[in-house]
């Protein structure tokens, strides 16, 4: 059974941090590439960050780059978003999800365009 756990969300203050994680079972990182993706109320989902499966670059979306870094550790088999001066407008609920490396790519990200599976989320809320 694949399972993807986030954790790490919470109450911060503007310009603070937080460290996103997300935690995967039933698959390795060898064959699912890890992204994030975040829902505000209201609003469309979103991708945030994920890593290339056709070269070895990195997406984040233009709102988060400077701020936001993306990083695995294959040994632990998670990924983790580390949140750098947050701001009023990141707050949502943020999730993982894990697509096969082989699936097709999205040209404007270079991951995969379907992730076929899901974590629950976590909430991330900005707030002085």
């Amino acid at each position: 059974q694949v399972q993807l756990a986030e954790s790490g969300g919470g109450l911060v203050q503007p310009g603070g941090s937080l460290r996103l994680s997300c935690t995967v079972s039933g698959v390795t990182l060898d064959d699912y590439a890890i992204g994030w993706f975040r829902q505000a109320p209201g609003k469309e989902r979103e991708g945030v960050s994920c890593k290339s499966t056709i070269d070895d670059s990195t997406y984040y979306v233009d709102s988060v780059k400077g701020r936001f870094t993306l990083s695995s550790d294959n040994a632990k088999n998670s990924v983790y978003l580390q949140m750098n001066s947050l701001k009023p407008e990141d707050p949502a609920v943020y999730y993982c999800a894990a697509g096969h490396v082989d699936a097709v790519v999205d040209v404007t990200t270079g991951c995969p365009y379907e992730n076929e599976f899901w974590g629950q989320g976590t909430q991330v809320t900005v707030s002085s």
